[in-house]
């Protein structure tokens, strides 16, 4: 039978209890479940090979993916917010032994507790270590970017993530620095992944058809933080403050926190002109940028 157990979740402070319980509403409000079978199945093959593979699944939904991946998965985690779909999908797979659900806010579980036990578990059934987990999630539009920089906070579990998002979220993830849709989520999920677009859905896929086209993105998990010579969170902390204010130069948005003579010294030294903005930067500059200046 598929098992059901305590999952460790971070404490919601008394400051944040009210903010968090309004995304739990529009959760509820907001749920668009695919019902594209054919779509379905191309998602499915865009993590490749997971028969020796745990599968993390995010939002399953009414479990249009699901049922493809239990047949597939060597092990399924999903995690579904809402109770009453949660329990369904416990009771359609409690006889299914590679398939967990779990119900929880998936921005309060802990990966590590979560995936490092189960591949400890597959490691001695097989006796022979298996690769990373997968990801795979149609997200919720109005948290995509947390769960994303959740995901890449916990990379050492992952090596693939699949996601279906809104198109023009996919567009901001994908996209290249200089250009108008490169920003902070672009740079994040670039400097953790090697972001690839592989199709894009109509409203008629879902029900109910939500008001926007939805895309599918693959990652393949690649942190660059060493590469590139950089504290991986200090360098998020330092793009944040880069694209704090689009409209503004670099400069501008960085004197905040830096004196404007080290700035200066340091994006001449970089090659950078000084009326340039944090979308025109690469990575690699910005990175460059990032240790002259801490």
């Amino acid at each position: 039978m598929s098992s059901e157990r305590r999952v460790n979740v971070a404490p919601v402070s008394k400051k944040n209890r009210a903010s968090a319980a309004m995304p739990q509403k529009k959760a509820k409000l907001g749920q668009n479940f695919l019902v594209d079978p054919a779509a379905a199945q191309r998602i499915v093959e865009a993590l490749g090979d997971i028969s020796n593979s745990i599968v993390l699944e995010i939002g399953p939904g009414r479990g249009a993916i699901t049922k493809m991946l239990s047949y597939r998965a060597g092990r399924l985690i999903a995690i579904e917010f809402d109770r009453m779909l949660a329990a369904q999908l416990r009771i359609e797979y409690s006889r299914t032994p590679n398939v967990e659900i779990i119900e929880a806010d998936v921005l309060a579980v802990d990966f590590d507790t979560i995936i490092q036990g189960d591949l400890a578990g597959i490691s001695d059934r097989q006796n022979h270590p298996p690769a990373k987990a997968r990801v795979v999630g149609n997200l919720p539009y109005y948290i995509t970017s947390d769960i994303l920089l959740k995901l890449f906070k916990f990379n050492r579990n992952f090596d693939t993530i699949v996601i279906m998002v809104q198109r023009e979220v996919a567009d901001r993830i994908s996209a290249a620095s200089g250009t108008s849709n490169y920003g902070l989520l672009s740079a994040t999920a670039q400097l953790y992944s090697d972001v690839e677009k592989l199709f894009t859905l109509p409203p008629g896929a879902f029900d109910p058809p939500p008001k926007v086209h939805s895309s599918v993105l693959r990652l393949r998990v690649n942190p660059k933080a060493e590469k590139l010579g950089v504290n991986a969170d200090q360098f998020v902390s330092f793009l944040k403050l880069g694209f704090a204010q689009k409209r503004k130069t670099l400069v501008n948005n960085l004197k905040q926190h830096f004196p404007l003579e080290r700035i200066a010294e340091a994006m001449k030294v970089t090659g950078l002109k000084p009326d340039i903005r944090a979308e025109a930067v690469s990575l690699e500059k910005m990175a460059k940028l990032f240790n002259l200046l801490r």
